[in-house]
């Protein structure tokens, strides 16, 4: 069952792809995995899974610990609190919840004292959903170039989670916002934001139509 969903959810991202006219394999997969044993995870990875991501710093651990780094690649999708950032050296390749200048810094810290360099996104908040976090759009536009300053973060691209609508049609105007705020920041500041991390399960075709290059599955 996990195989054939997968590839049912793989052949549906290159249908949107296609429909959108973008390059083949512009948009990646990333295999939801918060809760989910490590059994199911071994035989998601061994139907092709290759991006896993965890909501929990303590839940997320002992999976990379059994899993390891090989050939699987981890990334960080929840909320990210302040006092977890000692705990994630050179476990996750990208954190897509960078939900403030304050946590920007305490990870660029935190890295440089170890000497790496950690790859994040940053999270907006371009609904205005009180229940959502991320920065408010003119919040990071005019930090943007504080992000570009820091050392010890590489910042790679946005984030979104736009407001549930069981039509996802309606989710198309947040995803299509983010592009445009990243078209806006990368002029303001230089960065190359390539990647844009935004669509679920029920919108991630609309979000690739708009944009996407990582969708949370």
């Amino acid at each position: 069952m996990i195989a054939e969903n997968l590839a049912e959810v793989r052949e549906r991202i290159s249908q949107a792809i296609q429909k959108s006219g973008r390059e083949r394999g512009s948009a990646h997969l990333v295999t939801v995995s918060k809760q989910v044993s490590v059994a199911r995870m071994e035989e998601a990875r061994a139907a092709g899974a290759v991006i896993f991501g965890e909501n929990k710093i303590q839940e997320a651990l002992p999976k990379i610990e059994q899993m390891g780094l090989k050939g699987v690649s981890w990334h960080f999708i929840g909320h990210l609190q302040k006092n977890k950032v000692k705990f994630i050296d050179a476990h996750f390749d990208l954190i897509h919840s960078v939900d403030s200048l304050e946590l920007a810094e305490k990870i660029a810290k935190h890295f440089q004292s170890v000497n790496l360099v950690q790859s994040v996104l940053l999270q907006v908040n371009v609904s205005g959903e009180a229940s959502k976090f991320g920065m408010e759009p003119g919040e990071l536009e005019e930090h943007v170039i504080d992000f570009s300053r820091l050392r010890g973060i590489r910042v790679e691209g946005l984030m979104t989670i736009p407001p549930f609508d069981p039509d996802p049609e309606n989710s198309r105007r947040y995803f299509s916002r983010l592009r445009e705020l990243r078209d806006q920041c990368e002029k303001q500041s230089g960065l190359s934001l390539r990647q844009l991390s935004m669509g679920m399960s029920h919108d991630f075709e609309i979000a690739i139509e708009e944009g996407a290059t990582l969708v949370r599955v």
